[in-house]
C-alpha cells in the first residue's frame, strides 16, 4: 500500500512512500522500555548503496549513516555493532530483499541491520530509501523513503527515520522529535533561554534580555516558552512566542514569580508570593492570574502535572523542610511522596502519571530520584560524582534530562525511568541547566 505524507517543517524533504509496516510481521522485535529488566538489541549500519550493485555512495549517504548513528547512540537500549567486528565488511551487493545478505550481520552478533539504498545516488536532490531488517529471520522490520533531499536536511531525515524506528520497536518515538528548553549562563548576572535537540543538534538562543532566566515550560501545543525572570529591579514572568519570535515579561503583585509549568490545556501554574510565602496559583490563556491551586501558610513551589492535568506534584515547607507532594486536582487531596530524606524537591512526574521524579539531598550529594506511583517505592537512578539535580520526564515517560556539575561546568545529562549511564548533551560552552522536554509541531 503506498502512503502519502510531507514533513511541513523541512522544505522540499517528503515522506513519500511506507516500504513495509514491520508490525505486520508476524513475532517482530520488541523492546519493552518501561517493565523491569529492560532488554537490549544490537544493531548494525550496511554501507549506503548507489543505482550500481555492491557500489557505495561516498557523500550524503555516508553522512546520512554518521547522523543515524549518532542518533542511535542515545538509546540505552541498542548497541551498535563495530563495523570492523562484521566480516567481509559492510557492503552488500543490494539494500533491500531478495538482494541482501544478512549472515555476516548476524555471525557479528547484529539483530537489526539497517541499509540504505539511493536509486538515483546520493547528489542534492535524491531520494533514499531506508530499511531495518532482522538479522536471524530477514524480516522486514519498516522502511521509508525520502526523497527530495538536501545536505542541510539530513540531520532532520536522521531524526524522523530514528523516531520511526524507536516507535516500531517499543511503541514510542517521540525523543527524535523533542527539542529541550534550558537556560545558559552568558557572564556575570546574565542567563538566558536556549533550545536544542536532545540529541545536541539545532542548537540556539531564544532570549536576550538583562538579567536571570530560570525553569523554562514548553506550552504543549509547542508554541510558548515561559520561564522565571529577575533582573536588578524585578522579578516576572518571561514568555517567548515561538510564532512572533517575541519575548515579553509580566509583572504580578508580590514580586516573586518561581517555576512555571504549562498544563495539558496550555493555562500556566506559577508560584507567587501573596503574602509572606508563595503558592500556586493558575494564569489564563492570556498569562493572568485566575484562581489559587494550592495555598498554605508555609512555602508552595515547583508545580507540574501529568498529561491529564488531574495529578499535580509540587514542593512544599508544610513539614518543615522542603518534601514532595501530590494533589489529586479532582478530589483536593494532598499526599506526601518523598517518603525518606530531609530535602526533597524539584519534582517532575511522568506524563503517563505513573512516576515522579525529584532531588534528593543525600549523604553525598544531591541525587536523582524517582517515586513510583503504583507500587509507591522510590529509587535512586543518579549517582554523581558532584551535583545532580532538576529531573524533567520527556513526552515518551522513558528519559530525564537532568542538570549535573560531575564534569565541573553544569551540563545536561539524559537517563531514563530505570536509571543507567548518563549521557551528556551537548550544549556548547557554558553553564546549562534547568532542561525541560517540548514538540515544536511539524
Amino acid at each position: 500500500m503506498r502512503h502519502r505524507s510531507c514533513f511541513s517543517l523541512f522544505a522540499g524533504l517528503a515522506l513519500v512512500f511506507c516500504l513495509a509496516v514491520g508490525t505486520a510481521a508476524a513475532g517482530p522485535v520488541q523492546v519493552d522500555i518501561y517493565g523491569p529488566g529492560q532488554g537490549s538489541l544490537n544493531l548494525a549500519m550496511a554501507a549506503p548503496l548507489g543505482p550500481t550493485p555492491g557500489t557505495p555512495v561516498s557523500g550524503m549517504g555516508v553522512k546520512l549513516n554518521g547522523f543515524i548513528n549518532e542518533n542511535l547512540s542515545f538509546l540505552p537500549f541498542l548497541r551498535l555493532v563495530d563495523q570492523r567486528a562484521i566480516l567481509g565488511g559492510t557492503v552488500m551487493q543490494g539494500y533491500k530483499s531478495p538482494d541482501i545478505d544478512l549472515k555476516r550481520f548476524q555471525l557479528a552478533g547484529a539483530d537489526l541491520v539497517v541499509t540504505a539504498g539511493w536509486p538515483q545516488g546520493d547528489a542534492s536532490g535524491s531520494f533514499v530509501e531506508l530499511r531495518v531488517y532482522e538479522a536471524l529471520s530477514g524480516k522486514l522490520v519498516f522502511g521509508k523513503a525520502y526523497s527530495h533531499v538536501e545536505d542541510g536536511l539530513l540531520p532532520n531525515v536522521a531524526d524522523r527515520f530514528c523516531s520511526d524506528l524507536m516507535k516500531a520497536l517499543t511503541g514510542r518515538g517521540e525523543f527524535f522529535k523533542s527539542t529541550l528548553a534550558f537556560v545558559k549562563h552568558d557572564g556575570k548576572n546574565k542567563r538566558d533561554v536556549w533550545l536544542v535537540k536532545p540529541v545536541g543538534r539545532d542548537l540556539r538562543k531564544i532570549t536576550n534580555l538583562p538579567g536571570e532566566a530560570l525553569s523554562p515550560s514548553w506550552s504543549p501545543d509547542g508554541r510558548f516558552v515561559v520561564f522565571s525572570h529577575f533582573d536588578d529591579r524585578s522579578h516576572a514572568l518571561g514568555v517567548w512566542d515561538r510564532l512572533t519570535r517575541q519575548v515579553q515579561r509580566i509583572r504580578f503583585p508580590g514580586n516573586t514569580v518561581i517555576g512555571p509549568c504549562f498544563l495539558p490545556d496550555n493555562k500556566v501554574a506559577v508560584s507567587l508570593s501573596s503574602g509572606r510565602n508563595p503558592d500556586i496559583f493558575l494564569l489564563n490563556h492570556l498569562f493572568k492570574k485566575e484562581r489559587e491551586l494550592e495555598a498554605n501558610p508555609s512555602i508552595n513551589v515547583s508545580p507540574s502535572f501529568d498529561a491529564t492535568g488531574t495529578k499535580m506534584a509540587f514542593t512544599s515547607s508544610r513539614m518543615g523542610g522542603p518534601q514532595v507532594f501530590m494533589k489529586d486536582m479532582t478530589t483536593g487531596q494532598v499526599t506526601r511522596i518523598s517518603k525518606t530524606g530531609s530535602y526533597n524537591t524539584e519534582p517532575s512526574i511522568s506524563p503517563d502519571g505513573t512516576l515522579v521524579a525529584f532531588t534528593k539531598m543525600t549523604d553525598t550529594g544531591h541525587r536523582i530520584f524517582v517515586y513510583d506511583m503504583v507500587t509507591q517505592s522510590e529509587r535512586q537512578v543518579s549517582f554523581g560524582p558532584g551535583r545532580d539535580e532538576q529531573p524533567s520526564f520527556a513526552p515518551d515517560s522513558y528519559f530525564l534530562a537532568f542538570t549535573s556539575n560531575r564534569n565541573g561546568a553544569q551540563q545536561i545529562f539524559l537517563v531514563t525511568r530505570h536509571g543507567g549511564d548518563p549521557k551528556r548533551v551537548p550544549t556548547g560552552p557554558g553553564d546549562a541547566s534547568f532542561a525541560r522536554w517540548g514538540m515544536i509541531p511539524e
